[in-house]
């Protein structure tokens, strides 16, 4: 591999200088600033988008407050917003919703992270190597169809119904989605790109590393969102099937005893863990592809 480097590439122009400064703002930095580059108050869209969620369990619960009146169902069968709080800080004070969420957490947490680093490791392979896309792509099309939790009787039996099978099917979950849509992004790096790193004397080490790859991570990154709710899915049925922590066990718990109250507790905070770690990929996307923001609109008024 040559150690050369372009010129242009050592000695990048100051407005380069000045465009990769501003792209590697944070985005709260960003919103802090005006036009004029004083510091304003942030935006207001963190808190708008409060407004949806706090309607949704404000119609819940006048909708339960009326079915308990009117009677148009079973009461039990929806319980309001206000008697979950009751009943999930009572069971919060047992300690298993804590003991719950760590164990989910962490099986959420490694079977996302080994899936994904086994997708991105494949997906260089393939796409350094024709032979291997060859002989992978066909094998691929077969099992990528089939449904992770098809897998779980298998891996129970396999493997126990410990913690390892409950992480290799979240990573078999995470893995296919993110291999796919990064193998797709290193596909549809245009050709010009790399003929233009090549014209000004890249490697090919470089024009992988400098090109293709930054290329091909947003593509990674939808296929990582892609598969964060799959991966959800997985777990709580791996987590219902055969566990004796975290939520799915809450809610299989909460079904053998007939209590609704405690299977909607699980559910809603399912629905805030997923949330909290879709808003972890939302912030990575927007710290690594900060170069992305602002669109032609800030490139016209920086130019």
């Amino acid at each position: 591999m040559s150690d050369l480097q372009p010129e242009t590439l050592n000695n990048p122009p100051a407005a380069g200088l000045s465009a990769v400064t501003a792209a590697s703002e944070t985005p709260l930095a960003a919103a802090s600033k005006s036009k004029n580059g004083k510091k304003t108050r942030p935006t207001r869209s963190a808190r708008w988008n409060l407004i949806p969620y706090v309607l949704f369990f404000v119609v819940w619960e006048i909708f339960s407050q009326l079915n308990g009146s009117l009677k148009l169902f079973n009461p039990l069968f929806l319980p309001a917003p206000s008697l979950l709080l009751s009943d999930g800080w009572a069971l919060a004070k047992t300690g298993i919703i804590v003991d719950s969420l760590v164990a989910s957490s962490i099986r959420i947490a490694f079977g996302f992270a080994i899936g994904t680093f086994a997708a991105i490791l494949l997906a260089v392979l393939m796409s350094k190597f024709q032979q291997l896309e060859r002989w992978v792509s066909p094998i691929l099309s077969l099992v990528s169809p089939i449904p992770a939790l098809a897998l779980l009787p298998l891996f129970i039996i396999w493997f126990g119904i410990g913690e390892f099978p409950k992480v290799l099917l979240i990573a078999w979950t995470t893995f296919v989605p993110v291999l796919v849509n990064t193998l797709e992004g290193f596909k549809s790096v245009p050709s010009t790109l790399i003929r233009s790193a090549l014209s000004l004397g890249a490697s090919q080490r470089q024009v992988f590393t400098r090109v293709m790859i930054p290329s091909a991570v947003p593509n990674l990154l939808i296929g990582a969102q892609i598969s964060l709710g799959l991966s959800f899915s997985a777990l709580i049925v791996a987590e219902m099937m055969g566990a004796d922590s975290g939520l799915g066990y809450i809610i299989v718990d909460a079904r053998n005893y007939f209590k609704i109250s405690n299977m909607f507790v699980a559910i809603i905070l399912i629905g805030i863990e997923y949330s909290l770690f879709h808003g972890l990929l939302k912030l990575l996307e927007r710290r690594v592809l900060a170069w992305r923001r602002g669109g032609m609109r800030e490139a016209v008024e920086k130019g």
